[in-house]
């Protein structure tokens, strides 16, 4: 059985990070995924909400790198929780506890490269070909 989600959406709020008291980090984020529908009168967006829970290193860096508008990319798998409100009303949530997440938005120095691109390398100058010396006679050889 397989229970995995993958997510490329941004952040809509800056994340919630906190540390538990055994010193461990968790951070909460909202992402927003859209895709384009059909729609009676045409074409228009659909926005879905996901929770996004980052445990531990992952944690970290979403502190560090991660704000509102953020884009990014999330794979984990789902997990639901129900409870009980106070009105008795019976409550679902579903999250997505990343296992996975990269940084899909361009440098903040300015740099137009995403930070997951590899380095960009010029190639070396081709090597000049050897050319043989020329013997201009047979003749001419000593032995």
């Amino acid at each position: 059985m397989v229970n995995k989600a993958i997510l490329i959406g941004n952040v809509g709020a800056d994340p919630e990070v906190r540390s538990l008291e055994s010193g461990v980090k968790v951070c909460r984020i909202r992402l927003a995924t859209t895709e384009r529908v059909r729609k009676d009168d045409g074409w228009g967006d659909h926005t879905e909400w996901h929770t996004v829970v980052l445990w531990r290193g992952l944690a970290d860096v979403a502190d560090k790198y991660v704000r509102k508008g953020s884009r990014i990319y999330v794979e984990g798998p789902l997990r639901s929780n129900e409870w009980t409100d106070k009105d008795g009303n019976r409550r679902v949530t579903i999250e997505i506890i990343a296992s996975e997440m990269k940084l899909l938005d361009r440098r903040a120095d300015g740099d137009a490269a995403p930070r997951t691109a590899a380095p960009v390398t010029t190639p070396a100058a081709a090597p000049k070909p050897v050319v043989p010396p020329t013997v201009a006679d047979d003749d001419d050889l000593p032995f």
